[in-house]
């Protein structure tokens, strides 16, 4: 770590909650740029990164791009010293055009698509990425496409956690090579003359907690398979660190998951981490406006301009994001408990449920925070809308806001 990335981490708090973020900047942002709108503090996203390495300083630390891939994100995160883990061609493409050299690039997909397998090996001809096989038939598949470069092997430990079962991946078995088959496919790989460097198994998102105890067990098992195989470059025991949603949630304590994955770890190669969330949840919000506020007997319902087609986290995961008014006289205001509802005409477009709010007014704007991963990466077309623009907070902007005439540009 360079002297000044280790001043731009001196002093950083362990996680960014949605009320230390400048009301002010934010409303002024909303202004400029309209909303919905995300907003992404690449400073943090580079704090985030640096306390990575600080606390895994031997060990090889990728960022995994699916949390959030905007270019912005991933030159921050390329500058920070980090890899780049891709779960997709997409993704392996858009790193490379970021910046990362083709060496710190791993390629770790789920059943792989052909035209992923294809874009990915011939990218490999001029890029000396990894490419993971989870299965022997994706094996063979890359094998017959005559692949010459660096391969390894996902591993299902079967062991998982994580802050959703949906999330929840190292015991589901569509992840990975069953771990008492792993042994023998390694040894194929390297028969068939092939160039095995690395294990790789992840056990979810968002592990804290009493996922600890899973994430370590993970880490035992691999460590274990990876002496059992040896000769091998890296083992990777996956990221999914967790971060508190909540105000009331504590961080998470990064050097004690540092010290017990190191504790765990038992093999002559190196230590390899992948985390995504920690890296850029806590570096994002999404602003919305409010367009309707309706009292009912149940609840205050906060119509606004963002939804599940914006933010499909709540919906697909029952997730908690913290809401805040940026009013400034939000904190003289009465007290309601609101549903925060967005403009698809379905009961699941729901931010917030029975969430206690200064009661909000027509073009408030709102802020939803741990915004910054798997939030825009989700955002869709259904509906028919056009997905959001993205800025960061110094007002660059990211990514352009969708028009109408976006929706069918691909049509013939």
């Amino acid at each position: 770590m360079s002297a000044t990335d280790a001043n731009r981490v001196e002093g950083a708090t362990a996680v960014r909650r949605l009320a230390d973020w400048d009301g002010a900047r934010l409303r002024a942002l909303a202004g400029e740029f309209e909303t919905p709108l995300y907003v992404l503090d690449l400073d943090r996203v580079h704090e985030n990164a640096t306390r990575l390495l600080r606390a895994f300083p031997d060990a090889d630390v990728s960022y995994a791009v699916k949390a959030n891939a905007t270019r912005g994100v991933l030159e921050t995160v390329r500058d920070a010293g980090l890899g780049a883990e891709c779960g997709s061609a997409g993704e392996v493409r858009r790193a490379l055009d970021a910046g990362f050299p083709g060496e710190r690039v791993r390629y770790t997909a789920v059943n792989p698509p052909a035209r992923d397998l294809d874009e990915v090996v011939s990218l490999s001809h001029d890029h000396d990425l990894v490419l993971t096989v989870d299965s022997v038939d994706t094996f063979e598949r890359v094998a017959d496409r005559d692949f010459a470069g660096r391969l390894c092997v996902r591993v299902n430990p079967g062991v998982g956690a994580g802050h959703h079962a949906k999330v929840t991946t190292g015991d589901a078995p569509q992840f990975g090579v069953p771990y008492d088959r792993a042994a023998a496919l390694c040894a194929e790989v390297r028969e068939r003359g092939f160039d095995l460097v690395g294990l790789h198994a992840h056990a979810g998102s968002g592990i804290s907690g009493e996922g600890l105890a899973a994430h370590a067990e993970l880490v035992r098992r691999l460590s274990a398979l990876g002496r059992e195989v040896g000769d091998l470059d890296f083992v990777a025991v996956g990221g999914g660190f967790g971060v508190p949603c909540r105000p009331e949630d504590p961080p998470l304590d990064l050097d004690a998951v540092a010290a017990a994955t190191r504790e765990a770890f038992d093999c002559e190669a190196r230590l390899a981490i992948e985390p995504g969330r920690y890296v850029v949840a806590d570096a994002g919000v999404l602003l919305a406006a409010t367009t309707a506020v309706t009292e009912t007997p149940e609840t205050t319902v906060v119509g606004c301009d963002a939804g599940m087609t914006t933010l499909l986290r709540p919906a697909l995961y029952d997730a908690y994001h913290e809401v805040r008014v940026l009013a400034p006289d939000a904190a003289d205001r009465p007290t309601a408990r609101c549903l925060v509802a967005g403009p698809v005409c379905e009961t699941a477009d729901v931010l917030a449920r029975d969430r206690p709010l200064p009661e909000p007014a027509v073009d408030d704007v709102l802020a939803v925070g741990n915004a910054g991963a798997y939030a825009y990466e989700m955002a869709s077309q259904y509906n028919s809308r056009p997905r959001p623009a993205v800025v960061s907070l110094a007002g660059d902007p990211l990514v352009r806001r969708e028009t109408l005439a976006d929706l069918t540009r691909l049509e013939h």
